[in-house]
């Protein structure tokens, strides 16, 4: 595995192969917070951590420097942990192991970590580098933002002082975010019957070789969705042939794009053959129409092991067509900018829980209406199914502006370091902003990051050259404030 500690600059790389060893799946943050926590009691720095395990460590001015007004960097602890199905990797305890292509850091078969890690090495990295120049600075770190933003949610009034805010969440060097959407996560429970089973063979149906990605950043480019690949598979056979279906699984995270998804099925002997032609005719068409976006789309038909018990005739039909039904991808674009998703939908998870199918579903908007028309729309289509939907509470989108002082300074700053305009945007994704700007009412707020791609995914890749960049234009926004 290649070293990183030399890469520039030092302070940063030195904390993210330290954050990289760390496991931290959202809702498992206790040993990056004790790290956290240790790094700024070593450092002589006063540090306070919330009930909900929120961190935040308070950097005095340098000298002269002691009257601009306090700054807050934030970012969040959690990753998600998601990684291929023929890696073996065990995320509770294994380092994340690295590789690095050119100007491209990676990992070996599972997410990397650097959403959003790379943010949390830039912030320890400006608390312990002692050639800043920069006024008060409190260093926020939530917990569970990949999940349900609970830290944000949870944070209490008296957590900050500091009134401008600098994100450290996006992923794009050169583009400074300004807003972002809302979300709100909807739970379908399918009560379903279950049957002795009928026929002698049983097979395997699994789709995978998808790219998956972040459900908010990646949803516009239309990848393709294994649950609803495989859906379309058996939706599409069962027309023409009897089959049983024993167990049905596909996804793992509520904002990631499903990259695999299996059925068991058991069917007579005599259609086996007919039945896998039919699902290969069918993959076929699938990739002919996704190979421009997902060209690695593989469907496997297999034998497995018999059951006993198979899903009846009409739970079966009903979660067919209720998969079939529900929306997935991008619902509505935005009327102002137009290169900009306004409504999504994430088809995320399904699973056989004993007498229950729970299908997890994740929904993104900046406009409230929108986001909840969307969730009622989900309702609709679940209550024909006869099936229960259980809404998670929604988080806040935020609302870009324009007229922001940080927003003009990291803007000029950009420019007059590297010669060219940065681009301002609002991204589908969602972000802690949102929640942190209704909680600390005039909070001053832009994101910003080095380039990350593919968040969320095994493709996850960190652009090397753009962290050093970023690194001096965050030194010169804090000199600067």
């Amino acid at each position: 595995m290649p070293s990183i500690e030399n890469l520039e600059p030092k302070l940063v790389w030195k904390h993210f192969d330290e954050i990289r060893k760390i496991p931290r799946c959202s809702k498992h943050e206790e040993k990056i917070r004790d790290y956290i926590v240790n790094f700024g009691k070593k450092q002589g720095l006063k540090t306070k951590v919330d009930s909900i395990g929120n961190v935040v460590i308070l950097k005095p001015a340098t000298a002269g420097m002691q009257n601009k007004p306090t700054v807050i960097l934030q970012g969040h602890m959690d990753m998600v942990c998601e990684k291929n199905s023929d890696v073996t990797f065990d995320f509770s305890k294994d380092p994340i192991q690295l590789k690095i292509t050119g100007d491209l850091l990676t990992a070996n078969g599972t997410t990397l970590g650097a959403d959003n890690g790379i943010g949390l090495a830039i912030s320890l990295a400006l608390l312990e580098d002692s050639k800043v120049r920069h006024g008060p600075i409190e260093a926020l770190y939530t917990v569970d933002e990949e999940t349900g933003l609970t830290g944000a949610f949870a944070m209490k009034s008296d957590m900050l002082t500091g009134k401008i805010m600098l994100n450290l969440d996006s992923e794009d060097f050169g583009v400074i975010t300004v807003g972002c959407a809302g979300g709100g996560d909807s739970s379908i429970e399918l009560p379903i019957k279950m049957q002795s089973s009928k026929g002698d063979e049983p097979l395997m149906v699994k789709v995978s070789g998808l790219r998956g990605g972040h459900s908010g950043v990646d949803i516009h480019e239309q990848r393709g969705n294994a649950i609803k690949i495989l859906t379309r598979l058996l939706w599409k056979a069962s027309q023409k042939y009897e089959f049983f279906l024993v167990d049905m699984k596909g996804g793992d995270k509520h904002n990631a794009i499903p990259r695999e998804a299996y059925a068991k099925i058991i069917l007579g002997k005599k259609d086996k053959n007919a039945f896998i032609t039919a699902i290969k005719a069918e993959e076929k068409e699938i990739y002919d129409e996704i190979k421009p976006i997902d060209p690695n789309l593989k469907v496997d038909v297999t034998s497995t092991e018999q059951s006993k018990n198979t899903l009846e005739k009409t739970s079966q039909i009903k979660l067919l067509n209720l998969l079939h039904g529900l929306p997935h991808g991008v619902h509505q674009m935005n009327y102002d900018i137009k290169t900009l998703v306004n409504t999504s939908t994430n088809l995320a998870t399904v699973a056989v829980k004993e007498n229950t199918i729970v299908i997890g579903i994740s929904s993104r908007s900046p406009m409230k209406s929108a986001l909840q028309d969307m969730r009622d729309r989900i309702k609709a289509i679940a209550d024909l199914a006869g099936a229960k939907v259980t809404e998670g509470t929604p988080y806040p989108g935020w609302k870009p502006d324009l007229q922001s002082k940080i927003l003009a300074l990291s803007k000029k700053t950009f420019k007059d370091m590297f010669k060219t305009e940065p681009k301002i945007e609002a991204i589908h994704a969602g972000l802690e902003c949102g929640i942190i700007g209704e909680k600390f009412p005039g909070m001053d707020m832009v994101s910003i990051g080095p380039t990350l791609k593919n968040p969320h995914s095994p493709e996850e890749q960190l652009h090397i050259s753009t962290v050093g960049k970023f690194y001096s234009y965050l030194l010169k926004i804090l000199e600067s404030v």
